[in-house]
């Protein structure tokens, strides 16, 4: 099971979802006793769509949160290979962006700074693992 995955293409998707996984947990970690508690005025989020979820209940970010996960894959595995890399960049990029503004608010800045660095790191060590195993299965052939 292990090497299946690692032989696909939706291997391409770890720093999207990587980064997708820290920016929602640290919305939720973020989130004001008082939002927790049932006011939902008090919901903090700068995406529309996850805002208006949570504005409506607090199960919201979680329900829009999984809805997203599993439409990143399904989207994932139906793009071509060049494609999928951009897909995967852009919820990198989107979601280190969401992350970095709870890092470099609450925390620090160069905790964001490390944050985008590690995930400029990993996008393209994945890249490199995918396509020398996509090299190595064109040789075997």
């Amino acid at each position: 099971m292990k090497e299946k995955f690692l032989n696909s293409k939706l291997i391409l998707l770890i720093p999207a979802y990587w980064a997708c996984l820290f920016d929602e947990t640290i919305t939720i970690i973020n989130q004001s006793n008082e939002y927790w508690k049932g006011n939902l005025s008090k919901a903090n989020e700068g995406n529309p769509i996850g805002a208006f979820m949570m504005a409506n209940h607090t199960s919201g970010l979680f329900v829009i949160c999984a809805l997203w996960l599993v439409l990143i894959g399904i989207i994932g595995y139906y793009l071509s290979n060049k494609k999928l890399k951009i897909f995967s960049l852009f919820v990198l990029i989107a979601h280190s962006f969401g992350a970095s503004s709870w890092l470099s608010f609450y925390y620090n800045f160069w905790y964001a700074i490390a944050f985008i660095f590690i995930n400029a790191v990993l996008f393209i060590e994945v890249e490199n693992i995918y396509e020398s195993r996509r090299k190595l299965k064109t040789i075997e052939l």
